[in-house]
């Protein structure tokens, strides 16, 4: 399936997005390309594996909850950009 300009138009239309003339052409090619990256994986072979509808029944591997050495902030500091004392020093975000 290949997708075209008068097909981003549209699709843009649908989904309420502007979208510039000069975006059409190079939008058509990225939707083709993705179009194709999904045929490559609908050729894939899964008839062994199966079908995930839920994640209810999946488990996830645990680890052992063990302590490990803390209190050292120099070590934890090391790769912090900027610090004063033993504190990182962030953007201020809240006025």
């Amino acid at each position: 399936m290949a997708v075209d300009k008068e097909q981003v138009r549209r699709i843009a239309k649908l989904a309420r997005v502007g979208i510039a003339e000069a975006e059409l052409e190079p939008m058509a090619v990225a939707l083709n390309a993705i179009l194709s990256f999904v045929e490559t994986l609908d050729r894939i072979d899964t008839s062994g594996v199966p079908a995930l509808t839920s994640v209810v029944g999946a488990h996830l591997k645990q680890r052992e909850d063990v302590v490990t050495e803390g209190h050292d902030p120099a070590g934890i500091l090391k790769n912090a950009p900027e610090r004063v004392d033993d504190y990182f020093v962030v953007p201020k975000v809240v006025e």
